[in-house]
């Protein structure tokens, strides 16, 4: 992998890294502020607001892949058009979908969801403010993505990072000052706006000859036809990962509505930071599969996912191992109890999802959104099915398995059908040089650590050395078998170079 593609990569991962540590942190302080039962209803909000970012057509996808290419060709018209279209096609989304929050605010908290009686008025009031988040956030999100497509990752890394460290922490101080929910989402729309700013004078900064420019008929169609297919991946996975919350509110209540959005929340979190890694390989598959270089592509795939599979897999041991004290520490021994096996599993699922963005990334790099489109549709709409059953039979942790359930047979599936069509390697050449490496020996550490966390129980102490020791063993499981040679001698070739000019110092 080359190194600007390295250090973007890292730039994107440590634009989420940060806030997400942060976020995490702060959220035994934010429930312990707003209470379970508000808390639940906080997360009520955030999921509805989400759901209707399923009528966002995703023309960021094709601004990304396409402001790229014309950048690479210095085509300033043309990326003029790009960027002025999609600011009016976000514009018009997050007008639109203002407006449906705002109007059918009082309906959702009063007759689709079980809100007690004593938080409807706030409920509703803080639906109503949402909604003007709504417009700001669909703003952001196109703008966000502008200096992402110009292979400024860092940029728009740091940004993210301010933003998103910045937010929580005012979170928390609003709520120490006596505030409730509403302030809280009130931060939450003036910190939209801010960051809009920001983005936008970055942007005049990184294209300082950008003017307006009326689209022409050839972007449109170029734009929405790619984009047509990218919306329905993030149509599917926005419905995804809010309706279950629906589902919860709805057939569970907002109590146990807090307890599962809490649990799959951290799971969604730590094993989400990875696609960081991963997404600076949508542009850079683009750019080579249009100069036809897919046998280098060939390569960058299946050593990325060695590496993201070695990445998640070990994360996954540490949570799902140490699920029951995680939740206990961060949090209190109720949500521990409630939340122990949500987090395991949500946890499991997340990793087996995983498998499928690199494979889906190369997909789009090569001009077959519909292939990832089609799917995600297909396995949304399976997996909500299940999850509705799980709940209905099992609660918060049917809610869980059904999950999991969905991610297996649906994974599968994906992998098998694009491997050797659309993304240029076998499904037996992905298994031998990037799931093998992974699957014995972070297995293996797993049992070990799984006994180790039954033998030895006695406190913080034996938690922090056995958690320590499993690190260690993943670690060097990963040094020794899963990074490659050549990777191995440039590492250790800029850790020399960079001792020696210590000493010269």
């Amino acid at each position: 992998m080359t190194p600007s593609l390295v250090r973007n990569a890292f730039s994107n991962l440590l634009g989420a890294v940060i806030p997400a540590l942060v976020a995490l942190g702060t959220v035994p302080l934010v429930v312990k502020g707003l209470g379970d039962a508000n808390y639940g209803v906080y997360s009520l909000v955030t999921a509805i607001v989400g759901y209707f970012a399923v009528i966002d057509i995703n023309v960021t996808a094709g601004s990304v892949k396409y402001i790229a290419e014309f950048n690479a060709r210095q085509d300033q018209k043309r990326i003029d058009e790009t960027v002025f279209f999609g600011l009016a096609v976000y514009s018009l989304l997050g007008l639109l979908g203002a407006i449906g929050l705002y109007g059918g605010a009082h309906f959702f908290v009063t007759r689709v969801f079980s809100v007690p009686p004593q938080l409807v008025g706030e409920a509703a009031a803080t639906l109503k403010l949402a909604a003007l988040g709504f417009f700001l956030g669909q703003l952001q999100s196109y703008l966000q993505s502008i200096p992402q497509s110009l292979m400024r990752y860092d940029i728009a890394g740091r940004i993210e990072m301010v933003f998103g460290t910045g937010v929580p922490l005012l979170t928390v101080a609003v709520l120490m000052l006596g505030h409730g929910l509403f302030e809280v989402i009130l931060l939450r729309v003036v910190a939209s706006a801010i960051n809009c700013v920001v983005l936008w004078r970055c942007i005049r900064r990184l294209l300082p000859e950008l003017a307006w420019r009326r689209p022409g008929a050839q972007i449109r169609r170029e734009l929405l036809g790619f984009s047509a297919y990218s919306f329905l991946s993030r149509f599917a996975g926005l419905s995804y990962a809010y309706a279950d919350k629906l589902i919860i509110g709805a057939l569970v209540g907002v109590t146990g509505l807090a307890y599962f959005t809490v649990a799959s929340t951290l799971a969604n979190r730590i094993l989400s930071l990875t696609f960081r890694l991963s997404g600076v390989l949508f542009p850079a598959a683009s750019a080579l599969a249009a100069r036809g270089e897919l046998e280098r592509l060939r390569a960058l795939y299946l050593k990325a996912s060695r590496y993201v599979v070695f990445i998640n897999a070990s994360v996954l041991v540490l949570v799902a191992v140490f699920s029951y004290q995680i939740l206990y520490y961060w949090m209190n021994p109720q949500f521990a109890r409630a939340g122990q096996v949500v987090l395991a599993v949500m946890a499991l699922s997340q990793f087996i999802d995983s498998l499928t963005s690199l494979p889906s990334l190369v997909n789009d790099g090569m001009g077959h959104p519909r292939v990832s489109g089609m799917f995600a549709l297909v396995r949304a709409a399976f997996g909500l099915v299940v999850v509705w059953f799980g709940v209905d039979g099992w609660g918060i942790v049917g809610a869980a398995w059904g999950h999991l359930i969905a991610s297996v047979l649906m994974t599968c599936i994906f992998l098998a059908a694009v491997h050797g069509r659309t993304v240029p390697a076998r499904m037996k050449d992905l298994v031998r040089h990037a799931y093998l490496p992974s699957v014995f020996g972070v297995g293996l550490v797993a049992v070990l650590a799984d006994a180790g966390n039954r033998l030895f129980d006695g406190g913080p102490l034996d938690l922090v050395l056995l958690v320590l020791l499993t690190v260690a063993l993943l670690f060097a499981w990963g040094a020794l078998f899963v990074i490659e040679k050549d990777d191995k001698i440039l590492a250790w070739s800029r850790v020399k170079g960079l001792l020696s000019m210590r000493k010269a110092v």
